[in-house]
């Protein structure tokens, strides 16, 4: 399953981009998105998602 970025919540702080071990985050048209065939949750490289742990506005980044 994917993460997925509510866009009417991001603030386009970029933490979330930096943060991806998968460079699944980028920046289109003024918000981030996450593309849903590279994002794994950061299962094999995190214990928890780390775009969920980064984010400084709670329940931007949910499960798709």
């Amino acid at each position: 399953m994917a993460l997925k970025i509510v866009a009417s919540q991001c603030t386009v702080c970029g933490a979330c981009e930096f943060e991806c071990p998968n460079a699944a985050i980028k920046m289109k048209r003024d918000v981030y998105v996450i593309d849903p065939a590279k994002c794994t949750e950061c299962e094999g490289h995190f214990d928890a998602p780390q775009c969920v742990a980064v984010c400084p506005v709670p329940n931007t980044c949910i499960a798709a």
